[in-house]
């Protein structure tokens, strides 16, 4: 009942934002294009649709035979302007998201920059043989004119029934979908049938221009953050569970499933543990009595936990994250890689539907 009194308040920003975007309609503020193929992927409400495995999967299908690039804000960073991620670097130094592609993906180049158009250029003067530059969580970022962008939207948050912060979760306006080439609906379920893929494809209503695609997670294998331990997911395995994301839930779920859960713990987006919190972690894994016991967490908090030298110390080899990546249905993968191929072979710059 109190969510009512924000109401006024989403009114007031949602104004705003509509203004800022009538002015770049406009052409009042300026968007720039580069001689690149530039690559947006984003989405319209505030965090957990699933961006990093998506920007995962391009890279690790543009990179077979593209030279590509990555740029993104890094966000929560205590760096400013532009910087190239290392594998060695912290997530302090670059953002969780950036320093986790970089690690996976060692051979591609990983940027931060809170501007974007310095960013892109800054990429191009030291790269300039990069083909592709993707744009991670930039579709709000209008001064990057983008030749293909890719808008994220949850399945069970999806965009059409959302509202505007403060009162929903909305950061843009539904209509600016508009924007997008291609829409994509994440974190599907499993059992997500064609009937079901028409209904939510008439609701998001997508124009003559835009293609709309499914995907759903799917979850690998337990690695561990430190050292070389091996584990497998079974019901005599106990765990204790945590996650530093925006939507944690289909990450308990999946491991509900494959163990025996003692205790989930969920925290903001991001967060960054302190060592007060890693040795209550510590404490309520040491009283556990089983001797198959493990804790787990998510990809993207094991970038944040590697350099905190305590997490090593006192978690070790008992500490694992589960990576994820995203699946297509049906045939959908073939089409969505063929229109990656036409986009990126056919555009020397980036030229969009606007």
């Amino acid at each position: 009942m109190a969510k009512i009194f924000l109401f006024p308040f989403a009114i007031l920003y949602g104004l705003g934002v509509k203004i800022r975007n009538k002015l770049f309609d406009w052409n009042i503020i300026k968007s720039t294009s580069f001689n690149r193929s530039v690559i947006c992927i984003g989405n319209l409400a505030v965090g957990g649709t699933g961006k990093t495995p998506h920007i995962e999967y391009l890279v690790r299908f543009l990179s077979q035979s593209k030279r590509v690039a990555t740029l993104s804000r890094g966000y929560k960073r205590k760096s400013k302007g532009f910087r190239f991620v290392e594998v060695t670097s912290t997530a302090t130094e670059v953002g969780d998201e950036p320093l986790q592609i970089k690690r996976k993906f060692p051979e591609v180049a990983v940027a931060v920059d809170a501007d974007r158009v310095n960013g892109i250029s800054s990429i191009i003067k030291e790269i300039p043989d990069v083909n592709i530059i993707l744009l991670d969580d930039a579709f709000q970022h209008r001064y990057v004119k983008p030749g293909l962008s890719i808008l994220l939207t949850d399945y069970a948050k999806p965009y059409t029934r959302d509202h505007f912060m403060p009162y929903g979760r909305l950061r843009d306006g539904r209509l600016e979908m508009r924007r997008a080439d291609i829409i994509i609906v994440t974190k599907c379920p499993q059992a997500l049938k064609p009937i079901d893929m028409r209904v939510i494809t008439k609701e998001i209503a997508p124009l003559p221009y835009q293609t709309v695609y499914f995907t759903s997670l799917k979850y690998g294998n337990p690695r561990p953050v430190f050292g070389n331990a091996s584990i497998s997911l079974a019901n005599d395995v106990d765990a204790i569970v945590f996650a530093g994301i925006a939507s944690p839930m289909p990450f308990f779920t999946f491991l509900e499933e494959k163990c025996n859960v003692v205790e989930k713990m969920a925290f903001p987006d991001h967060h960054f543990f302190t060592e007060k919190k890693i040795r209550s972690i510590f404490e309520k894994f040491s009283r556990l009595e089983s001797k198959n016991k493990i804790i787990v967490t998510t990809e993207k908090d094991a970038s944040r936990l590697l350099e905190i030298d305590l997490a090593k110390e006192l978690l070790g080899d008992f500490l694992f994250y589960v990576p994820i990546e995203v699946n297509f249905f049906g045939d959908q993968k073939d089409m969505f890689n063929n229109q990656l191929i036409k986009y990126a072979g056919k555009n020397k710059g980036n030229y969009g539907i606007y």
